[in-house]
């Protein structure tokens, strides 16, 4: 871990003054593909290349050192060979590979890079974390933009509109909402719906103190049918982006495996984030780190819901209950010191909040006499009971009943609003 964090502290020092003008140009170029494999393998096989209309991204801080995420982009310049761009990202792909159903199955799932588009040809390299979270190169592929096949078409044109702005984007935050299961007669109530979510967005630390550094996007796109897919429920509709419950078996966690439709709607509008909002009043909920966040907004607690989900997707923010039915027991190797900022195996605890707390902290068993807030150490997170520690004994991220945040969680998403709209 002390290798990855050096690796992304060089990487902010060598590339800091990037030009933007000088390689890339105002536009977005979309790289897809699918993964592939089971619980040990994945081949990644390229599909196509898409240019997009808008940029949402900085055009000052295009290396990531922020040390989030499974997987981690560089973009390099063909010419010279020098890193001009890179991003990192998890997918719903690596984290099904966590779970019984990989044991005995090969799926496929679709994958997108978006990147400033180049002026001219690039190499594009993936990385993974293996189990000791170093990065291993998994894809290359060289790319001409000037070729006639990148694809300029778009299939799903629908007009943005402005939910909160700031600035420009360039210079800003960027999230998109886009709409689930809103029907053409209820593009007014999802409007409705975008300005309820952001006004609650506000409320809540550090969002309320960076309001003029996040611009809120959305899509008016519709679908044909109202709702979303319940599968344990044998409830079907037809939506724009083919999201459900039940995903992985889990009632309440609400996704898609149509990647690529997500995208399509969210090429609206420049984006850093994108946020699904689901027509629905059923509880539900999900998201991944630079992937997509989505949650439904008809339930009486759709602001926490929609704050939570933001944690993850935004900041890589882990889960910080424990569920003795979840799906992912074994989700984070207790030898291991996982990237998440906001909990610990103590593997590596130098690397997260000990900086924090006084040098005599240990941990400590929880009980009805501590704040639910006070920074320490308590067992207990990542879906598990044992080996894993989270920084407070409520949060946001372990349950809806409080309304905050805790202090290294808060440092990871200002860290993250910072590198978005910070430098401009």
């Amino acid at each position: 871990m002390k290798l990855i964090f050096f690796f992304f502290i060089t990487v902010n020092i060598l590339f800091a003054q990037i030009e933007f003008d000088k390689y890339f140009e105002n536009k977005t170029l979309r790289i897809d593909y699918f993964e592939t494999g089971n619980n040990e393998t994945e081949i990644f096989s390229f599909d196509k290349l898409i240019e997009e209309p808008y940029w949402g991204g900085s055009k000052t801080n295009l290396i990531d050192t922020l040390g989030f995420g499974l997987y981690h982009v560089k973009v390099l310049d063909n010419k010279s060979g020098s890193q001009i761009y890179s991003t990192s990202y998890s997918t719903l792909f690596a984290e099904w590979q966590t779970i019984a159903e990989a044991e005995q199955t090969t799926r496929s799932f679709s994958g997108t890079i978006t990147i400033p588009y180049p002026k001219d040809s690039v190499n594009i390299e993936i990385y993974k974390r293996n189990r000791l979270n170093n990065f291993i190169k998994k894809f290359e592929i060289a790319i001409d933009p000037n070729s006639y096949f990148v694809i300029k078409d778009r299939k799903k044109k629908f007009d943005n509109f402005r939910v909160h702005y700031s600035g420009d984007p360039a210079e800003k935050l960027d999230i998109v909402f886009l709409p689930e299961g809103y029907t053409a007669d209820e593009i007014a109530q999802f409007k409705n719906d975008c300005q309820e979510i952001s006004n609650s967005l506000f409320k809540f630390s550090p969002f309320k103190e960076y309001e003029n550094s996040i611009n809120i996007w959305g899509v008016a796109a519709p679908s044909k049918e109202s709702g979303t897919d319940i599968p344990g429920e044998d409830v079907w509709k037809n939506t724009i982006m083919n999201t459900k419950f039940y995903t992985f078996d889990t009632e309440r966690y609400i996704m898609t495996d149509d990647y690529h439709a997500v995208k399509d709607v969210a090429a609206n509008a420049p984006y850093d984030q994108i946020y699904i909002l689901v027509n629905s009043d059923k509880y539900g909920g999900g998201a991944i780190y630079n992937f997509y966040s989505c949650s439904v907004t008809k339930d009486r607690s759709t602001d926490k819901i929609f704050v939570h989900e933001l944690g993850h997707g935004l900041a890589g923010l882990a889960d910080e209950y424990h569920d003795p039915n979840s799906s992912y027991q074994n989700y984070y190797p207790i030898d291991i010191e996982p990237w998440e900022a906001n909990i610990t195996t103590l593997v590596n605890f130098d690397s997260k909040w000990k900086y924090l707390l006084n040098d005599n902290t240990e941990v400590t068993h929880v009980d009805s006499t501590i704040p639910q807030d006070r920074l320490g150490i308590y067992e207990g997170g990542g879906y598990v009971t044992k080996g894993v520690y989270r920084p407070t004994v409520n949060s946001i991220m372990n349950t809806l009943k409080v309304d905050y945040f805790n202090e290294p969680s808060l440092q990871a998403l200002i860290k993250v609003i910072e590198h978005y709209s910070s430098g401009k």
